[in-house]
């Protein structure tokens, strides 16, 4: 549930940029900047800090498989059952909790 923008030419200082990006993004969750990065959103800070946590442990995992030699695909069926269980805006927040749960208890004063 990406997106690909091979356009990208730096940071978004005006509005046009702003919208290309948007347009690109559509109703996906993430998208990959060439030569930049990622940019995940969600309907709540806690669902894109998740899914943005999410896509570049992904993309992590992707490159050590190809470096190991061909990669396995995962089934469609299976990987389209997987994306309806956790890939909705609920699973994002929820996944991310844990998270939020031990920033706080490791820096309470990232609050104050």
């Amino acid at each position: 549930d990406h997106a690909l923008f091979d356009d990208y030419t730096g940071v978004v200082l005006d509005l046009e940029e702003g919208k290309r990006l948007a347009h690109a993004l559509g109703d996906t969750k993430a998208i990959i900047l060439r030569n930049h990065g990622l940019l995940t959103v969600g309907k709540s800070v806690d669902e894109a800090a998740f899914w943005f946590i999410t896509m570049e442990r992904s993309c992590q995992v992707q490159l050590m498989a190809e470096a190991a030699g061909t990669p396995v695909k995962i089934d469609k069926d299976q990987a389209e059952l997987t994306a309806g269980q956790v890939g909705n805006a609920f699973g994002g927040w929820l996944g991310f909790q844990p998270l939020y749960d031990r920033i706080v208890r490791e820096q309470p004063d990232l609050l104050e």
